[in-house]
């Protein structure tokens, strides 16, 4: 029995970080940040589970009855956690107290568990034995929690299936230990009910977690869904209406069809068309291949690296029937290369030099993408870029987040470049900004190819030209060690999004 419970130890332990690690992803998909909130939900959770251990010492009676009745609070709690917030997510305006209430509940319940079981045992082993052998099948149940969670759980399972699932570990932890104790609990019939109660609705939770995340997806997206994954790294989702498709990742709008090609042709002709005959072409982000889609249309070029950190995103836009239309077949062009990397990583590592370089990764609003706006970054890209050559960098909204907007270009100038801002109006966003990178002056071209919908001579001029409210301003510049960039969009857009609730 002794070690029985001890293996336990190690299968609650994983099944506690789990909970943890959930939250903290939920919290970033759907609060932005991640550095933030994974910081405050640990910091939460570690604090909570405190409270439990100190009030352990209060439960004297009934010690087995306790554990097990502790272990089904945890499975149902912590199992419902993650499809209960984003059920709730789009209806509360206090999501945050929702989120960190449950966070505190299951902290306070797995901080129980460790103590209560240490004294079911102290009579099977000496002190110092005890505590070494817990906590050692503790802190492997950490390990194996933190290596499953993002090689196997968010990617495969997604969040919610994953809660239900290790709820129901919980739950079997306590039906393992009500059979070990049958013996010695009065109330048996009762737990064993509750156990397979808490069983049946995990169960079923995870049967129709589809169905649960489809519905809470049918709420936060005004449009119907036709597609929706967790990879690795993100929640792909996109919509349909009668007027457009729509791509959202982590719940944020990447395109819409309707008009994405006044985004994607102004992110790219403005500097191609200054070229003589680019020829090697460097696209980071872009793995929709609609900025991949513009570049074709110059016949010098002669070969494309798209570097994309998502294998998901490209395989759906390489594949889907209506995304292949949209970005006419961009991505299976014999001239384009599909690299599955880390841009920063990747760019750090490349030899090669390129006459043309788009960067399209999503808005700063979190560290993780903050770095591929620093002045580390920009290093890199002035090393990657020909002499005559130009990059062009998406750099949210000048009018929403205006210091945003010039910290981009800032940094930047800091790295050496010559930097020519620009923007343009996209319904979908409103007015958008670019910035176009060179080492030399940049000159608008005077002739672009046939057939553009959006970008002219005309409309390249007025693009240059930015009214007084979108003025430059002075900003810091955006280093790794500050991540300035992310600050500054987060407080721009929530002023925004506050003002225009």
């Amino acid at each position: 029995m002794a070690y029985a419970l001890l293996f336990s130890v190690f299968v609650i332990s994983t099944c506690g970080l789990v909970y943890e690690l959930i939250s903290g992803a939920l919290a970033s998909y759907l609060l932005g940040d991640s550095v933030l909130q994974f910081s405050t939900v640990i910091g939460v959770y570690l604090f909570s589970m405190g409270i439990g251990s100190f009030f352990s010492r209060y439960i004297s009676k009934d010690l087995p009855a306790v554990f097990i009745r502790v272990e089904i609070l945890i499975a149902v709690v912590g199992g419902c956690s993650a499809a209960l917030l984003f059920m709730v997510f789009e209806y509360v305006s206090s999501f945050r107290v929702i989120l960190y209430s449950l966070v505190s509940l299951t902290g306070t319940l797995v901080g129980l568990e460790i103590p209560l079981l240490m004294r079911i045992l102290k009579a099977h082993f000496e002190f110092k034995d005890l505590v070494s052998k817990v906590f050692t099948f503790d802190y492997v149940g950490a390990l194996i929690a933190s290596i499953l969670f993002p090689l196997a759980l968010a990617p495969h399972l997604g969040l919610v299936r994953s809660a239900f699932m290790f709820g129901m570990i919980n739950a079997c932890v306590a039906m393992w230990a009500l059979a070990l104790f049958r013996d010695e609990i009065r109330m048996s019939r009762v737990l064993a009910a509750e156990g397979a109660g808490a069983l049946a609705l995990l169960l079923a939770g995870f049967v129709y977690s589809g169905s649960i995340m489809g519905m809470a997806e049918a709420s936060t997206y005004p449009d119907s869904v036709i597609y929706a994954k967790s990879s690795r790294y993100q929640r792909i989702v996109l919509t349909r209406s009668p007027y457009d498709i729509r791509l959202f990742l982590n719940g944020n709008l990447q395109f819409s069809s309707a008009d994405e090609y006044r985004y994607h042709e102004a992110l790219v002709h403005p500097a191609m068309g200054s070229m003589d005959g680019p020829k090697d072409i460097l696209i980071l982000g872009g793995g929709d291949g609609l900025a991949a889609r513009e570049i074709l249309k110059y016949p010098s070029v002669r070969s494309i690296t798209l570097v994309d950190l998502d294998p998901e995103v490209t395989k759906l836009f390489a594949g889907n029937e209506i995304l292949v239309k949209l970005n006419e077949n961009s991505l299976a062009s014999p001239k384009l290369k599909i690299v599955n990397a880390d841009a920063f990583v990747w760019l750090r590592e490349d030899k090669g030099t390129y006459d043309f370089i788009a960067v399209d990764f999503p808005d700063p609003s979190n560290f993780s993408i903050g770095k591929l706006y620093s002045a580390s970054f920009d290093k890199l890209l002035f090393k990657a870029l020909k002499d005559t050559g130009a990059a062009v960098i998406q750099s949210t909204s000048p009018y929403v987040a205006r210091k945003s907007f010039w910290c981009v270009n800032n940094t930047l100038a800091a790295a050496g470049f010559h930097t020519t801002p620009y923007h343009a109006y996209v319904p979908a966003f409103g007015d958008w900004g670019y910035v176009l990178a060179s080492k030399r002056p940049f000159t608008p071209p005077l002739k672009y190819p046939a057939g553009l919908k959006y970008v002219s001579v005309e409309t390249v001029k007025g693009m240059l030209e930015f009214p007084r409210d979108m003025e430059a301003v002075e900003t810091e510049v955006n280093r790794l060690n500050n991540q300035v960039l992310v600050r500054y969009f987060e407080d721009e857009w929530a002023k925004y999004s506050r003002v225009n609730q």
